[in-house]
């Protein structure tokens, strides 16, 4: 009886979910039907527009990737768990156009809900800022609460409005990993670590509750230039000294008090702001200087992704005749095999490296990375088809992104030329191996592993423990894998072995330092490493060509639908965001950082379990 209950119920819920999603499918059926036959769908630019530049998500290099169809039920659905990307190139794509537009007076740099970036896409995005203020056109800033992201992009603008009950944030760079040592002793977790390098702190959060000196003194030495850069960078365009940068408590709290705690006040009165408005003063500012909308009600604007639409095709289109400098790009943890966009694999890198080999219209390679490393035998699959390209007579140009550290440079180390960002962190040359053993805590549960096999080498496992030959040997590898981490270095570089040795130890450098090291060649951005790719390959005419993993024609289908204006009208129901940092997004984000720390862990598949990754590269700003 209960089991037929039991079937029924289930037979039941199973017609339920069948029956709504044929629904739901009907009514998109019946939007798109809607859609091409309606002219609602199409964007139009107003004359004497303001370019709302209202950026929704974390600038990336690439996006990672996410099935079209359930990005597509989330969008419809509400708010995303993870958080929303947008490129940096079509963030600088939409500038630089909108300052040739003639419909176009002026740009609204509305910032509140950009996520996080490293200085190096924001330069990106302040670069196009500056050219477009170029062309006499006022950028004016807006937001609730500045971030220290967003007040970077804020500071390129003609006037930054801050909300009067808003305020800024400019706390500095800093590395704070979470340490699990005393938890992992309190599973009875065993932790085997081998490693090479005095400054080699990736397994550090694995095997302490605390940073080293070591990697406290490495960390700091970079940062501190990086947080240099910015101040420099915002005390130049604000017009103020440095020692307007609150950098100890003291300080702060001598200033919020003279404003009686008023957030905004202080931002206002330490020049950090123009002027304090609300949402409709800041509606009525930009009303007076564009007029109002075909409705009457707000000044002519268009979004940044409705302007993005109307110039950006859904598939990019290249020209078979013209002569191409190929970019690649690698983001994100390098790990073996097959990987989909925002993951680096070994052999799906490769196979892109490969394709811009085997293209005879490509005639050099501009490698664009942003990577903290990974599997040192991925790096190698990577690197070898830069040597192959290389040896086909196609150079290749190594632009380093926000990171290009451990695997990162590995990969990088084979090119002609390696340019990087001035905030760029690279080095880390180190490697590591790391395995867990699970004997203690299983034999607490009263769970044990026992048999027989062939040889020793059979008797190790997750329930067995570690035999100490074999940790022996595993340290020999990881000695071997360093030594070759050198040589591929020392080759690629002019360096000696020695010399290497001397920077590498798995120690982090700024970009600025790295190229004093000898690490880098050129300091420039994409645009600059692409130029240099095309005069080492001798083109005077050519067009750059994007090479990655191709969307099949269903994922390309479901994009180009929800794309549509008129479906996501029906369809969106996104609540909106906020930058709030209050408790529970402090708590979200600590949440974040364990489970990014413990990702990592799980990416780790090197076949020979030996890695060459930089874990405080993930700065926190």
């Amino acid at each position: 009886m209960i089991k037929k209950v039991v079937k029924a119920t289930w037979d039941g819920i199973n017609f339920s979910r069948r029956l709504v999603v044929n629904l739901i499918f009907i009514a998109l059926v019946i939007v798109v039907i809607a859609s091409i036959t309606s002219d609602d769908g199409e964007i139009m630019v107003p004359k004497g527009a303001v370019l709302n530049l209202n950026l929704n998500g974390n600038l990336v290099e690439q996006k990672r990737y996410v099935d079209p169809l359930d990005a597509a039920l989330a969008q419809s659905m509400g708010p995303q768990d993870e958080p929303a990307e947008i490129l940096v190139d079509d963030v600088v794509d939409v500038i630089n156009k909108a300052a040739n537009d003639e419909r176009i007076e002026a740009m609204l740099l509305n910032v509140q809900n950009l996520g996080g970036a490293h200085i190096n896409k924001l330069a990106a995005v302040a670069k196009a800022i500056d050219a477009f203020k170029a062309q006499g056109k006022p950028v004016i800033a807006t937001g609730y609460y500045y971030t220290q992201s967003q007040y970077y992009l804020a500071a390129h603008a003609d006037e930054i409005n801050l909300h009067p009950y808003g305020g800024v944030s400019i706390e500095g760079f800093g590395v704070y990993p979470v340490y699990f040592k005393d938890a992992l002793d309190k599973l009875k977790i065993t932790q085997h670590v081998f490693r090479v390098g005095t400054f080699k702190s990736a397994v550090e959060p694995l095997i302490r509750n605390d940073m080293s000196q070591a990697a406290k003194e490495a960390n700091k030495e970079w940062l501190s230039h990086l947080w240099q850069q910015y101040k420099d960078e915002i005390a130049t365009l604000r017009g103020f000294e440095q020692s307007n940068f609150d950098e100890s408590l003291d300080a702060y709290l001598a200033k919020l008090e003279k404003v009686n705690g008023n957030s905004a006040e202080y931002a206002l009165q330490n020049g950090w702001v123009d002027a304090l408005k609300n949402n409709q003063e800041l509606r009525q500012q930009m009303i007076d200087l564009v007029g109002l909308d075909e409705k009457g009600k707000s000044f002519r604007q268009i979004g940044f992704n409705d302007y993005l639409a109307t110039f950006k095709l859904p598939i990019a289109v290249d020209n078979p005749l013209s002569e191409k400098v190929a970019v690649i790009v690698a983001k994100g943890t390098i790990v073996d095999g097959h990987r989909k966009a925002g993951e680096i694999g070994g052999d799906s890198t490769a196979a892109l490296l490969r394709e811009a080999r085997n293209n005879d219209r490509v005639k050099a390679v501009v490698l664009r990375i942003d990577s903290g490393g990974g599997s040192m035998f991925a790096s190698e699959l990577i690197r070898r088809e830069v040597i192959a390209l290389k040896e086909a007579g196609k150079p290749v140009v190594a632009s380093m992104g926000s990171v290009a550290a451990s695997g990162g440079y590995w990969i990088a180390s084979a090119a002609n030329e390696i340019w990087a960002a001035p905030s760029t962190i690279t080095g880390s040359i180190g490697v590591f191996g790391t395995i867990m053993t699970f004997e203690n805590s299983a034999a607490k549960l009263g769970v044990y592993s026992d048999g027989v096999g062939t040889t020793e080498l059979k008797g190790s496992s997750v329930l067995l423990g570690l035999d100490d030959k074999l940790a022996q040997a595993i340290q020999m590898s990881v000695e071997n894998a360093y030594s070759r981490f050198l040589e591929v270095v020392s080759e690629s570089r002019g360096l000696s072995l020695e010399e290497v040795d001397q920077i590498a130890q798995g120690r982090v450098w700024i970009a600025t330092q790295a190229k004093q090291l000898g690490l880098v060649d050129q300091l420039g951005d994409k645009q600059a490493a692409i130029s240099a790719a095309a005069k080492l390959a001798s083109l005077q005419h050519y067009d750059v060509q994007l090479i990655e993993q191709p969307l099949s024609p269903q994922d390309i289908f479901i994009q180009n639908l929800f794309g549509n204006a008129a479906v996501q009208s029906l369809v969106a129901k996104q609540a909106p965001q906020s930058a709030s940092v209050g408790a529970a997004m402090q708590f979200d984000n600590f949440v974040e950082q364990i489970e990014q720390q413990v990702n990592s862990l799980k990416a780790f598949n090197d076949p020979d379990g030996i890695y060459a990754r930089c874990l405080v590269c993930a700065i926190t700003n």
